[in-house]
């Protein structure tokens, strides 16, 4: 999804819109700079929801991580990127990719910094599993 630049080798945003961007505050970070691994994590949900709502139709619940990786840290004032990818919708649930990038506070440098896959199950007023309409 990312691309590298020859010129200086440096990585560059995929293109596409993001589903989310955000920049982590102090309260989001310990007493040195580096935020909590549990606030990367809530926002990588968060980004995986839109998409999995949208092509569930509607309400959707987070039913699995299947894997989250930590690429490199996350400081106060970076600006984050999370590009999310629907990968594989089944009966009732919705698979997707989330991939996060910084770009460090006040430089040109872009990193990858995340990557999850997480599960979404279609949610119906009751809560219950519910199928994905079919396109």
């Amino acid at each position: 999804m990312s691309t590298h630049s020859p010129a200086n080798s440096s990585l560059t945003l995929p293109s596409g819109m993001p589903q989310l961007r955000v920049v982590p505050m102090p309260k989001d970070a310990n007493m040195y700079g580096d935020v909590f691994g549990g606030w990367i994590m809530a926002q990588v949900d968060l980004a995986g929801s839109l998409p999995a709502a949208h092509c569930a139709n509607g309400r959707v619940a987070t039913v699995a991580v299947n894997s989250f990786v930590f690429k490199q840290p996350v400081f106060v004032g970076d600006l984050l990127s999370f590009y999310a990818t629907i990968i594989e919708v089944g009966n009732t649930s919705v698979k997707v990719n989330v991939e996060v990038y910084a770009e460090r506070n006040h430089t040109p440098e872009v990193v990858k910094v995340t990557e999850a896959t997480l599960t979404y199950v279609a949610t119906g007023e009751d809560r219950r599993p519910r199928p994905v309409p079919t396109v």
